[in-house]
Formats: C-alpha cells, sequence, structure tokens
C-alpha cells in the first residue's frame, strides 16, 4: 500500500500545478480536448452506448464541449450523482436545457427524475497521470469503485479516458491494488492509447 502522505503530498503538487493554468490556456484546451474525443469516435476507438462525464470543479479541464459532441454523435450522456464517500457513482441523463442542482459536494448535477444512464465510455478527470495509465484522484474512490463496477459488469467492455491538462502529468503516480487505470488519456497535447 502506498503512503498516504505522499499521496496527499502528489494530490497538493498536482492540484497546485493544475490551479497555475491560465484562463485563456482552459479555453484552448477545453476545445482541443473536444476534437481529440471526436477523433477518436471518428476512428471507431469510442464504444456507441452511453457516455458518462462530468461537470467541471474548481480547475479541472472543462469536458463540456467534449461531452455536447458526443451528444451531436447520438450519444446519450451522463453526469454523476455523488452518493456517500467511497461508493459507486450514479449517472443521470444530462440534458444542457434542463434544470440542475447542486450535488453532495456543491458539483451542478443532473436534477431528481432524470434518467440513470450505465455509460460504456467515461470521460474521467483527474489531479495526475502518468503514462501506465493511473490516475491521481481526490482521495474519495468514487471512480475507481465505478469504473471497478462497470468493468465487472461488462467483462471489461467500458472505456476510461482520463482528461487533463497536459501539465497534470507525473513520471510515476502512487497507486494502491483498488486504484483503476484508464485506457486512454487525453491532454491538450497528446492522446494517449494505454497498452495493459
Amino acid at each position: 500500500m502506498t503512503d498516504p502522505q505522499a499521496k496527499d503530498a502528489a494530490r497538493r503538487e498536482a492540484r497546485a500545478r493544475r490551479d497555475a493554468i491560465a484562463d485563456h490556456d482552459r479555453s484552448t484546451a477545453s476545445a482541443v480536448l473536444r476534437d481529440r474525443i471526436a477523433e477518436l469516435a471518428r476512428d471507431g476507438h469510442l464504444p456507441r452506448g452511453a457516455a458518462g462525464g462530468y461537470w467541471p470543479l474548481g480547475s479541472e479541464l472543462d469536458a463540456r464541449p467534449a461531452l455536447l459532441h458526443l451528444k451531436d454523435l447520438g450519444h446519450s450522456v451522463g453526469l454523476p450523482v455523488s452518493g456517500p464517500r467511497g461508493t459507486a457513482l450514479v449517472f443521470r441523463d444530462w440534458d444542457p436545457q434542463a434544470p440542475m442542482t447542486a450535488g453532495r459536494y456543491g458539483i451542478r448535477e443532473p436534477a431528481e427524475g432524470r434518467a440513470i444512464l450505465l455509460p460504456s465510455l467515461l470521460l474521467v478527470p483527474l489531479l495526475a497521470f502518468d503514462r501506465s495509465g493511473h490516475r491521481l484522484g481526490y482521495g474519495a474512490g468514487y471512480y475507481d469503485r465505478t469504473l471497478d463496477g462497470l468493468r465487472a459488469g461488462r467483462a471489461g467492455a467500458v472505456v476510461a479516458i482520463g482528461v487533463a491538462f497536459a501539465a497534470q502529468e507525473m513520471p510515476a503516480v502512487p497507486v494502491d491494488g483498488h486504484d483503476e487505470r484508464l485506457d486512454w488519456i487525453v491532454t491538450e497535447r497528446e492522446t494517449l492509447r494505454i497498452l495493459k
């Protein structure tokens, strides 16, 4: 098991790097992310089912333009609803025109009553990543449990794409046995396919 203090230190360092990215670079990166996700779809790398994404929190890369593009391609798109710490996320259908509500951590979520989706494609936020497909999240375990559950229920069929700024890369992310690896990582500089 990784030293919890080492993970906490890595989180602080990664958050500081992400927070330091200029506003102009953020909007440019968001547009490039959309284009890179579109390219993956065009080249047949993405499954056809529902896509799960996230509403950006703080300095996270805004994946909403990519999610809107996936909607345009015919994917249902869901945003997460956070339950108790350490549980898997539930994804509710996202309609940009429909009312949203503030969730557990103040993050915008589709309102109660929206359809529940089971994503076959998941855009995953993160604090840091490495080239072997490991991600460093906030420490609550939501995405690890979500990916574990989706992969167990579908024999690994869910495609997990970590979305991040290139500045969030680390040589090696501290990991534990329960940490789920990503299948792809997309930044404003490159698209990385993770071979497992």
